[in-house]
C-alpha cells in the first residue's frame, strides 16, 4: 500500500510533475544481431512470408489469433493490404538476417500515450522463427524500442487465457502475470478470457539486461544451444541487485 497520503490522509499514487504523454510509435526498422524489424510492405514481405507460414503442417498456430488461417497467397495479401493501412495496431515483419528473408510479424497497439502504456500483439511467427534466437530478440528490440527511445511505462501482453503456449512465451520473457478478464471478447464465433501480463519501466532494466546476456554469443555453445536460461539470468540479476 502507498506510503503517500493528501491532505484528507488518503493514500495516492507516487507523483509524476514531469510526466508528458509519450510519442506514439513509429514506421522505423529496428536492428539487432539475428533479425531486424521492418514496417510491414505489402511489396516487401508478403511473399515472403506466407511462404513461410506455409512451412506449418496445420492450422494451429491461427487458433487464437483474430485472423486467419489464410487459405491462399491472394487471402493472404488482403489482409496485409488492410492492416498496412492502419498506425495502430501497427505491424512489423521479422526479418531473419541470415536469410534476408521475413519470417514473421508482430505489432505494436493500443498505443495509450497519455498513460503511457502500449501492447505488443498480432505476435504470427512461423515455423522458421518459433524457438530460436531470431524470435527473443524481435522481442526484445521492440520493448527496447518502446521503453528505452519511446519511454512508455507500461508494455502489456494479452492472449486468450486457454492459449498455454503463448502463457508461457511472455513469463519466459519477464512479463508478469496480472489476472483474467472473463468474458472480455469474442472472436471466430467463441468468447475469450483474456490473460493480462505485462512488463513495467522499474522492472525493464532487470528484464532487458537478462535479454541483452541471453542473446550474446557468449550464451551459445558451437552447436547453437544456449548456456543459461532467460529465467537464471534474471534471478541472477535480480540477487545481485539484492546484494548491493
Amino acid at each position: 500500500m502507498s506510503k503517500l497520503v493528501n491532505e484528507y490522509t488518503q493514500p495516492i499514487g507516487r507523483p509524476l510533475p514531469d510526466w508528458t504523454a509519450r510519442p506514439a510509435p513509429s514506421r522505423v526498422t529496428l536492428t539487432g544481431r539475428f533479425c531486424s524489424l521492418e514496417p510491414l510492405d505489402v511489396d516487401r514481405h508478403t511473399d515472403d512470408l506466407y511462404t513461410a507460414y506455409s512451412h506449418a503442417s496445420d492450422g494451429r498456430d491461427w487458433t487464437y489469433m483474430p485472423v486467419g488461417p489464410f487459405g491462399s497467397r491472394d487471402e493472404y495479401h488482403r489482409f496485409v493490404m488492410t492492416v498496412t493501412q492502419a498506425d495502430d495496431p501497427l505491424h512489423y515483419a521479422v526479418i531473419d538476417l541470415s536469410s534476408g528473408k521475413a519470417v514473421g510479424t508482430l505489432s505494436l497497439m493500443r498505443h495509450d500515450r497519455s498513460n503511457g502504456a502500449v501492447e505488443v500483439g498480432y505476435v504470427a511467427f512461423s515455423p522458421l522463427l518459433k524457438q530460436t534466437p531470431v524470435s527473443t530478440e524481435a522481442q526484445f528490440l521492440l520493448m527496447s524500442y518502446a521503453f528505452d527511445e519511446l519511454g512508455y511505462r507500461r508494455y502489456e501482453w494479452k492472449c486468450d487465457s486457454l492459449n498455454a503456449p503463448s502463457g508461457r512465451a511472455a513469463q519466459r520473457l519477464g512479463f508478469t502475470f496480472e489476472g483474467i478478464f472473463r468474458q472480455a471478447a469474442v472472436y471466430k464465433g467463441r468468447s475469450r478470457d483474456t490473460a493480462w501480463y505485462s512488463i513495467i519501466d522499474s522492472e525493464w532494466p532487470q528484464v532487458g539486461k537478462a535479454l541483452q546476456e541471453w542473446l550474446s554469443p557468449d550464451n551459445f555453445d558451437k552447436d547453437g544451444r544456449q548456456k543459461r536460461s532467460l529465467s537464471d539470468l534474471r534471478a541472477s540479476g535480480a540477487n545481485i541487485d539484492a546484494e548491493n
